[in-house]
């Protein structure tokens, strides 16, 4: 009967509304979760070869950073309503401009990764007779990591936010149910599909960095040395 009430009462929290929605909850958070990881693979997909492009020098760097900066700034809604002729009202609709929307971010990290590998480092690898390719794959993009991963982060998080805009579709995940709420101001239900997209974008977070760490374990290896190494340096100067 309690549970009733706060659902009659329209309170922000109800142990009843989670009760009884679950399986809408469930549906929502899965659309969202893969439209989001789809949106960023193809988006690293596609941001891989323009940090490529642009790395080649200035000639390509101008064009390739300037247009997807400009792609990030279109509103969402003109964004949807440019792709609407080409894929009607579908995921991939959402998918297509939430991989534009990714590009800036991913093309700017990958492209700052790989301009800072050390010079040394590549005339050492070309030295041993290392091709373009095997340059590239087995030296640049490993020491690129931090930085790439550091972006990836970033654009999982906003694309996790961005996802629910999709609602103008009806392909949001979780911003459906938030659309759905507003007309009526439905509480319990606007409460909890916030809640669970800043716990997807958290958890998201939270994994790619586990991942980042696991890719990178000298990072860790060098912040250990390095905060050791400094007590023992500050004896050795006392003794």
């Amino acid at each position: 009967m309690a549970g009733q009430n706060c659902l009659v009462a329209n309170d922000w929290i109800c142990g009843e509304y989670l009760r009884s929605r679950s399986h809408e909850l469930t549906e929502a958070t899965v659309q969202h979760i893969w439209i989001t990881a789809a949106s960023v693979l193809i988006g690293l997909a596609v941001a891989f070869p323009l940090a490529l492009l642009a790395r080649r020098g200035r000639h390509f760097a101008g064009p390739v950073l300037g247009l997807t900066t400009v792609l990030y700034t279109v509103p969402s809604l003109a964004m949807f309503s440019l792709l609407l002729p080409l894929f009607g009202l579908s995921a991939a609709l959402v998918v297509t401009g939430l991989v534009l929307y990714s590009l800036t971010i991913l093309v700017r990290n990958i492209l700052a990764g790989l301009e800072a590998v050390p010079q040394e480092a590549r005339e050492a690898a070309t030295g041993m007779g290392y091709g373009p390719v095997r340059l590239l794959w087995e030296v640049e993009l490993p020491l690129a990591l931090p930085a790439l991963m550091a972006g990836l982060r970033i654009a999982t998080v906003s694309t996790v936010a961005l996802t629910t805009v999709g609602s103008l579709v009806g392909k949001g995940g979780l911003g459906n149910l938030i659309e759905d709420a507003l007309p009526s101001f439905f509480k319990a239900q606007v409460l909890t599909a916030s809640v669970l997209c800043v716990l997807l974008a958290v958890a998201a977070d939270l994994l790619l960095l586990g991942v980042q760490r696991l890719l990178t374990p000298w990072t860790r290896i060098r912040t250990s040395a390095g905060a050791s190494g400094v007590p023992g340096m500050a004896k050795t100067e006392a003794g």
